[in-house]
This record gives structure tokens, sequence and C-alpha cells, in this order.
């Protein structure tokens, strides 16, 4: 299972999730990754932690002031990005264009989707991987697993009905092992999660804690 840590824009230390995130992957041999701000990525990636962009504009380099270039990105220490995350949505074409753009920097694609119908159609865009997130239960601390396991079963379907090779990740109130073990039942790959470890008293603990059943 794959586990992939949102920062978000939290007023958290990344490099404190990041420092624990390594020491819980190199002890557990769970691969965890974490996704910062921006300008955080290179402190982020100096911890050793395999390193996400939270976001990827599709474009080239030249005359786009604010966007996030995939070779800038990949300069600064991340091996992956997500894309169209809920609270940074995209049009189907710029999904494309970002997909496109990682590939070109060699960079890991998780695009997020709502539900099963919208995974179907990011997955024929080709990217590694899928995340199913139903937006009413980001943040809420109840699993998606639990509230409506169907969504996760049918993202699956979904996706393998368009590209057996495309990973699904289940995202949206994740933070404990029992989420973790549920969603890998249901057939997610991995998990992605934000609040659970990044507003944590306790980053590690909080890691510990979640993949604790593997």
């Amino acid at each position: 299972m794959f586990v992939l840590v949102n920062c978000k824009a939290y007023p958290c230390d990344p490099v404190e999730i990041a420092e624990a995130a390594h020491e819980v992957s190199e002890s557990s041999g769970t691969r965890i990754a974490v996704a910062p701000q921006t300008a955080r990525l290179e402190s982020v990636a100096e911890t050793g932690v395999e390193t996400w962009a939270q976001h990827i504009d599709g474009n080239e380099a030249g005359s786009h002031t604010g966007s996030a270039l995939a070779e800038s990105l990949a300069a600064a220490g991340a091996t992956g990005t997500m894309i169209n995350h809920s609270e940074k949505r995209l049009k189907l074409a710029d999904i494309d264009a970002g997909i496109g753009a990682a590939e070109r920097a060699g960079l890991e694609t998780v695009v997020c989707a709502n539900n099963p119908e919208q995974v179907k159609a990011v997955a024929a865009l080709g990217p590694d991987s899928v995340a199913v997130e139903p937006p009413e239960l980001i943040g809420s601390g109840t699993p998606v697993s639990q509230a409506d396991p169907d969504v996760v079963t049918d993202a699956v379907a979904a996706a393998e009905a368009v590209d057996d090779s495309v990973e699904v990740l289940c995202g949206a109130g994740i933070s404990t092992g029992e989420d973790l073990t549920a969603a890998e039942e249901l057939g997610a790959e991995g998990v992605l999660l934000a609040s659970g470890v990044a507003k944590a008293d306790d980053p590690q603990a909080a890691l510990e804690d979640l993949i604790k059943p593997l």
C-alpha cells in the first residue's frame, strides 16, 4: 500500500512531517510520500522522503508567470505530482496536459476524481494512478470506505475497464490503520490523506498507527 500525505496549506511543519514519514517508511518498509507546498519541496526532499508536488501545470518553459513547471518541480526534488485535487480542480484538457508535462519530466502522477465516472474519464488519459475522493468527505474524519464503500469498488472497476495498469488510491477521511485496511480490502492500492497526519500533534505516531496493520 502506498501512503501519500498531502500537507495542503496547513500551518504545519512539512519538514517535521517529512522526517517522520521517512523514519516510518524506512523502519516499516512501507512506501510513504509527502506533498508539501511548492516552496517547501526542496527542504522536504532533503530529508530523504519520497517527495510529491501538490499540483502541476501543463505548459512548457516560457511566458507562464505563476505556473508550476514540471522541470522546476523535478529539479526541486519532486518525483511525483498530484493533479486535479478537489481543491484545485482542472478541466479535462488541463489534466491531460499536466499528465503530459509530468511524463516529460519523469514525474509519477496521481489524478484525483470525485466519483467512479470521473475515474473512468481520467484513467483514459493514462496517469499512473487515480485517487477517488468524494469532496464532502474530505477532512470529515469519515472515510469513504465506511461512508460508501461502493464508491471505491466501483472506482477500481471503472479504472480496470479502461486501463488495468492504472492503480486506484482511496482518499477522503483516511486517518487510521482500520481505514487503510478497509481501503485495501476494497481493492485500492494506496491511500491519499492530509489532516490525519498534517494536523496531528505527533505526525510520526499518526503514521505508525496508520500503517500498523501492514
